[in-house]
Parts: structure tokens; C-alpha cells; sequence
């Protein structure tokens, strides 16, 4: 690259909002295009409905913090969460009448796919599909939930098996960023967490980003797909929950009843230029929205 071609350069990059300061500025304003960003967690977390949100919010202007376009959301486990989509897709509509058309979903794509192999397949028919421009709006969103359910038994722990299994990471993140920076896309993967057991500092004693360590309920935890994956994206988020119990007074019932209650954090663990940056969220029927401290 030449000083000629960094000067070409825009002086900033797009970013997807979340809808929520809080967790935008944790983010340095939202998700960026033209990178991947890891959103991991433990089941329960919110990373699903995290994703649903920015499907939506994707179409609206950059001006309220969208991208103008379309998303192709591909899911790998379970049913498609389709009823939780409509209810989020009628709020934006009601929130944002003159900005979202009156049926959000019919610019979100979604495919199922069950291996590693197939969703290679399946991002040689997204280049084609966003090439002949057969949407609405641009394709400028693509999300995986999850990425780790792919290779949950699909791989063995053999070396050849490690050494294919990376090739695959490599093969499917060069794919990714092939397209987020060919059509100024911001890319983002869902990861599910292991139970971790090990040195007190990092990942098999390799610290990355601004953790010392990852807890979620009660557990210390580390990403699934371990280190080899762990290069291949640019951002990681932690959505950690813990259950707290607490004592609360209820008409007939015991003065001590004990209530559990939810408390959930949102962690940057690293991201390019970004520092780590932590806020606490709540899940509601708009969405994921950060708590105030």
C-alpha cells in the first residue's frame, strides 16, 4: 500500500448501532463494517437476540445509526426464533414508521446450514446473490449463530483433524473478510463457551485481549474453537450472565422469600484501537438495552 492509497482512504468506519449508547459506546460507536466481530456467551446469554436486533436496525438510515440495507442471517442449530423476529420488526416499524418498511423481515434472509462444508457453499451463493444485486436494499449485514455449533462433532481431537479443522477457520473467516471489504459489510459470528481449566492467566496460558479471565454463571469459561479461531476475527464480545439471589417482601408470602435475579455484562475483549470497556444489560421486549450505572 502506498502513502497515495492511505490517503483514499475514509477517515472512519462505518459502524452498525445497537440502539443502545451505553453499549455503542463500549463498542466505540457499534459494530464495525468491513471486519468480523465474535459475539460469545453461554446459552441464555442474549447473543441471539442481539443479533435479531441488529438485523433489524441494519435497514434503517446511517443517519439513525443503520446501514441501509438488507441482512442475510444464517443459523446453524435450532429453529429460526421467526415469532421473536416479527414481535422486534413490528417495534422498530411503530418506533420507526417513515424509515422501516411496514414488514421489517422481508429485507432479512435466512438460510440454515449444518456443516462446516455446506456454509462454505453457502458464502460462494452470497458473493453471487449480493453481486446481481437481486435486494431491496444492499446486503450490508451477515450473521452466523453460531459458528461453533459447525465444528461440535464434525472434528476429532487428532492432529490431522486439529490441522483440517483450522484450514476450515481460515477458509471460512478469508471468506468472510473477503466480503466485508468488498461490499463494506459488517460481519458478525455468534461462539458458544467450554468450561475452562487451566493457568490462572489467558487461554492455555496465552492471554487474549482485556480479560485476565471469562465467568459466567459461577464458571470460568473460555471461547469454544480455541486459539486457531481466536486470530481469525477482528472484535470479541462477552455476554456473561450470573444469578444473584435475593430477599424481597411479597404480599403472603414469608418475610424472607429469596428471588433469583439476573444480572447480565456486556465486555469488549478486544477490538482494533478500542480499550476494554464492560456495562451491564437487560433484555426487554425492544431488545438489549444497557443499564446505567
Amino acid at each position: 500500500m502506498t502513502p497515495q492509497n492511505l490517503m483514499l482512504l475514509p477517515l472512519s468506519t462505518p459502524k452498525l448501532s445497537i440502539g443502545c449508547p451505553i453499549l455503542d459506546h463500549c463498542l466505540g460507536g457499534g459494530i464495525a463494517c468491513n471486519s468480523i466481530t465474535e459475539i460469545v456467551g453461554e446459552s441464555g446469554s442474549g447473543k441471539t437476540q442481539l443479533c435479531l436486533q441488529l438485523t433489524v436496525r441494519a435497514q434503517l438510515p446511517p443517519s439513525h445509526g443503520g446501514l441501509g440495507g438488507s441482512s442475510i442471517y444464517i443459523f446453524t442449530e435450532f429453529s429460526f426464533p421467526f415469532r421473536r423476529l416479527q414481535q422486534l420488526g413490528n417495534l422498530y416499524h411503530a418506533s420507526y414508521p417513515n424509515l422501516l418498511r411496514l414488514e421489517p423481515l422481508e429485507d432479512i434472509y435466512v438460510h440454515g446450514v449444518h456443516d462446516a462444508q455446506e456454509l462454505i457453499h453457502v458464502l460462494g451463493d452470497i458473493e453471487a446473490f449480493i453481486a446481481i444485486d437481486h435486494t431491496r436494499l444492499p446486503v450490508k449485514l451477515i450473521v452466523i449463530d453460531s459458528i461453533a455449533a459447525l465444528f461440535r462433532s464434525q472434528y476429532q481431537t487428532t492432529p490431522a483433524d486439529l490441522k483440517r479443522r483450522s484450514e476450515m477457520f481460515f477458509n471460512i473467516s478469508g471468506t468472510l473478510k473477503g466480503l466485508a471489504n468488498k461490499y463494506g459489510l459488517a460481519v458478525v459470528v455468534t461462539n458458544q463457551v467450554v468450561d475452562f481449566i487451566g493457568p490462572h492467566h489467558g487461554v492455555n496460558g496465552v492471554r487474549l485481549g482485556n480479560l485476565e479471565s471469562m465467568d459466567t454463571s459461577g464458571r470460568r469459561v473460555s471461547p469454544a474453537l480455541g486459539l486457531a479461531w481466536a486470530h481469525c476475527i477482528n472484535s470479541r464480545v462477552f455476554l456473561a450472565r450470573h444469578e444473584q439471589s435475593i430477599e424481597v417482601d411479597i404480599r403472603n408470602a414469608p418475610p424472607t422469600s429469596i428471588c433469583s435475579q439476573t444480572h447480565r455484562t456486556f465486555h469488549l475483549v478486544f477490538a482494533p484501537h478500542l480499550a476494554y470497556a464492560s456495562a451491564e444489560f437487560v433484555i426487554k421486549k425492544e431488545g438489549i438495552v444497557g443499564v446505567s450505572q
